[in-house]
């Protein structure tokens, strides 16, 4: 059988609305911070989709197919991909990283993975993805722009790199895991050991209640779970079953324009002519990368998006 590339046609309906929802949680990752504090509201965030994802496994009667070998490792890449990760890039928005540039590191991610693959693992890359991830990188400093400080300030900026290699690294922990487990009951098993280490950092240093506007926070966290981790991680398992992993891959480069809109519309967001140009640069870089060959997909993070 001929191995499914990145070339290979995917549903349509599923791909817009995977690239909605996935795009969509650098929208509500923001509104959620803007009302509670960020690692208390991703550790209740968690709870929530691991209940969810858990009483979907049992309702489908999915059969969990871990030793106890394989749950250990399911659990630490989750932990990774989800308390690290979304932990980093929920404090950056605290510090006031805006939702496209979010949405740009977090997409150069893929091609971040196959150079970092090279580098570690020795596999093989193209120069093709290495120009287009250096193009990428290009189209991010022209949205960053010469003042950080309109990006959140260089902390902010900082903490958001960080997010983006904590994915790449995740994503390149996932083969670690060896075997296929199911992915519902993976995907609740690395919510659930991701909520209790944010709940309790959240206790300590955010209090016991760091809500400023409980009806945000209750919707932000509802949206959270339901639409960006177990909707946005069933809509990523379709795409990959149908069009391989490459294919779903390269929808990601479309996230940064699509959340780019969102945040004009949602959060009132705006670029100067300099910053749009830095966009379509970036989007292209990435796009060309991702479109080379078949790219590893984040899958465990199913924020799918800051997510």
């Amino acid at each position: 059988m001929t191995p499914r590339t990145a070339t290979t046609h995917l549903p349509l309906v599923p791909a817009v609305a995977f690239v909605l929802v996935w795009s969509s949680g650098y929208i509500s990752g923001p509104a959620a911070v803007h009302a509670a504090a960020p690692f208390t509201v991703l550790g209740w965030r968690f709870v929530l989709a691991a209940v969810i994802g858990a009483t979907l496994a049992r309702l489908l009667r999915r059969p969990p197919r871990m030793d106890r070998a394989v749950l250990g490792r399911v659990a630490a890449v989750g932990f990774v991909m989800n308390a690290v990760q979304f932990g980093l890039m929920y404090v950056a928005f605290d510090l006031g990283l805006g939702a496209t540039l979010a949405s740009l590191f977090h997409a150069l991610s893929p091609v971040l993975t196959a150079l970092l693959a090279a580098a570690l693992l020795g596999e093989r890359v193209t120069p093709l993805q290495v120009g287009g991830f250096v193009v990428g990188v290009l189209g991010v400093l022209l949205v960053l722009g010469a003042d950080l400080g309109l990006a959140g300030g260089p902390v902010a900026v900082a903490v958001g790199c960080l997010s983006m290699l904590t994915l790449s690294l995740g994503t390149l922990g996932q083969r670690w895991i060896g075997a296929q487990p199911d992915l519902l009951w993976s995907a609740a098993v690395q919510f659930a050991v991701s909520a209790p280490p944010l709940l309790v950092l959240g206790w300590l240093t955010e209090g016991a209640w760091p809500v400023t506007d409980t009806r945000q926070a209750l919707g932000s966290v509802l949206f959270l779970a339901v639409v960006n981790s177990i909707v946005g991680l069933v809509l990523l398992s379709l795409l990959v079953l149908r069009g391989g992993s490459g294919a779903a891959a390269s929808l990601f480069f479309l996230s940064p324009p699509v959340t780019a809109v969102l945040a004009w519309l949602v959060l009132d967001e705006t670029l100067s002519v300099t910053q749009l140009v830095g966009l379509v640069v970036a989007v292209v870089g990435v796009g060309a990368a991702t479109r080379t060959r078949r790219a590893p997909v984040p899958v465990a993070a199913q924020d799918v998006g800051t997510q």
